[in-house]
């Protein structure tokens, strides 16, 4: 990831690295100094590169020296930056700085003709056009139509809006430009953004508003149904819960599977590992103690994935979750869990069979 990026002598210089424990200097897009993958990934670090004027031989080289204090979790950075033993700048940079950063766009290869390409370049347009948006949503409510009935077709695309809603929300709070929504017919929605995420914060903000949204949602369509007895609400209420539910299951795309690989991810030690496992376990025990298999089995499956993956959470360029921000998360996560569960057993307990469905399905 890029850790700073300032200007030195009219050119720009950029450090990059991770939490692997390599950094890469560049002055002008070239590469003057790098530090190996280390164990020692914190602390004081100190780059040095000489500067040699190409029309006089005769005149002396300028050394430049990058001093660097890194602390990872929280991520925390002092610089300082010298020319010989003056010194030129100094300063610092925390999360927020990484979060606001525009990543420095790799070189693109020369362009070839292709298959492939031209297919993606089809796809780019097809998303750019606003049209599209229209004949999309035509398409879902037209194929949920076919399935179910009119009323629910437009509940159900209600639901998705309003899920994807939310994480459109949480992209314009980090200051994201969006593209909107695009509702996509037996698959659900997807809400899109061209600008890249900086670090796992950003990640689960994203991941988990959509699925707070649904939450809400379901909430609100409880209190209409107590207020005006209608069963459509109740209806709405239940199924918008196990949508946003299968949502946060720990499996990727889902936005469960980036929240926890983001949570896991962020756990610098074995120890943090282990806690991780523990907790996965204790949700399959709790699952399967209370009937229900599928949610159990699924979230058996999603754990182990990111268990196999953890090794290499150093590889990535997202500025990890400090300590505070794991634990926040997790709370987060498991009460939004918790709350659509509890809609979905309270609706079951009503007598009604379509109602007792959504139980049904995560007991199969």
């Amino acid at each position: 990831m890029e850790l700073l990026k300032i200007e030195c002598l009219g050119k720009e210089l950029r450090l990059e690295g991770s939490m692997a424990g390599w950094q890469q200097l560049y002055w002008g897009g070239q590469l003057v100094s790098a530090l190996p993958a280390s164990a020692n990934n914190e602390g004081l670090k100190q780059h040095q590169f000489e500067l040699k004027s190409p029309s006089d031989d005769d005149q002396p080289s300028i050394t430049i020296t990058l001093s660097i204090d890194l602390a990872w979790q929280p991520f925390h950075l002092e610089y300082s930056l010298l020319k010989d033993d003056d010194l030129i700048i100094q300063g610092s940079r925390n999360s927020k700085d990484i979060e606001q950063q525009t990543p420095v766009q790799p070189i693109k290869a020369k362009p070839q003709f292709s298959w492939v390409g031209l297919g993606s370049l089809g796809f780019k347009l097809f998303k750019s056009a606003k049209v599209i948006k229209v004949v999309l949503a035509g398409a879902s409510v037209a194929a949920y139509s076919w399935l179910f009935s009119f009323q629910f077709a437009m509940a159900l695309i209600a639901c998705l809006v309003f899920h994807e809603y939310g994480h459109i929300r949480a992209m314009q709070y980090f200051g994201m430009k969006t593209k909107g929504i695009y509702l996509i017919p037996f698959m659900g929605g997807l809400a899109l953004s061209d600008e890249k995420i900086n670090t796992r914060w950003q990640d689960v903000v994203i991941s988990i508003m959509g699925p707070t949204f649904g939450l809400l949602m379901s909430l609100a369509s409880l209190l209409v149904y107590w207020v005006t007895g209608n069963i459509f609400f109740a209806g709405l209420a239940a199924f918008n819960a196990l949508l946003n539910l299968f949502n946060l299951l720990p499996i990727l795309p889902l936005d469960g599977g980036h929240i926890l690989k983001s949570i896991s991810f962020s756990m610098n030690s074995t120890l943090g590992l282990m806690a991780c496992i523990a907790g996965a376990a204790i949700g399959v025990f709790i699952s399967y103690t209370l009937g229900l298999a599928l949610l159990g089995f699924l979230l058996l499956i999603g754990s182990m994935e990111i268990v196999f993956e953890w090794k290499t959470r150093h590889q990535s360029h997202l500025l990890p979750l400090d300590r505070y921000g794991q634990l926040f998360s997790a709370i987060w996560y498991l009460l939004t869990v918790g709350a659509l569960v509890a809609i979905i057993w309270y609706f079951a307990g009503s007598g009604d069979e379509m109602l007792s469905l959504p139980l049904k399905i995560l007991q199969s």
